[in-house]
């Protein structure tokens, strides 16, 4: 029996139905007029597309708790389940368990400082500062002293 044709690897079909569908989302906060005097609101809603995006997503297309918990370990902070459901649920002020993308563009754009939106802005301060060597400042030896 010939073998079925394999089809493209990797969740990239999965993928671009949702690109679409953020694409549009950010297109109904572009004209909405709450926003209008935010400065560079393409350039940052199409951050947060890719942000949202890079996040593990279950199958509905929504930040849920498990998504959230991986985001923090992989940045080294890892949360307990109580503490992750607050921060859920801060961003969706209690409503639901899961993040939508509106959710997360509001909470981005927002005044109210989340959890989540600091960790958003650390996460992106950190890959900005990647080139920076970190540590400590070279010890000046004892002869360079005055």
């Amino acid at each position: 029996a010939m073998a079925a044709p394999r089809g493209p690897s990797g969740g990239g079909l999965r993928r671009a139905p949702q690109d679409g569908r953020l694409e549009e989302i950010n297109k109904e906060f572009l004209c909405d007029p709450k926003f209008s005097n935010e400065k560079d609101l393409e350039e940052k809603l199409a951050v947060f597309k890719e942000k949202y995006m890079e996040f593990d997503l279950n199958n509905q297309g929504e930040i849920d708790l498990m998504s959230v918990k991986r985001m923090m370990e992989k940045l080294g902070a890892p949360k307990t389940h109580l503490e992750l459901k607050k921060m859920i649920s801060e961003v969706t002020g209690g409503v639901s368990d899961t993040i939508s993308y509106q959710d997360f563009v509001n909470m981005m754009l927002g005044k109210r400082s989340a959890v989540l939106k600091l960790v958003m802005m650390f996460e992106g301060k950190a890959n900005e500062s990647n080139p920076k060597p970190s540590g400590p400042p070279p010890e000046r030896d004892i002869a360079s002293l005055p």
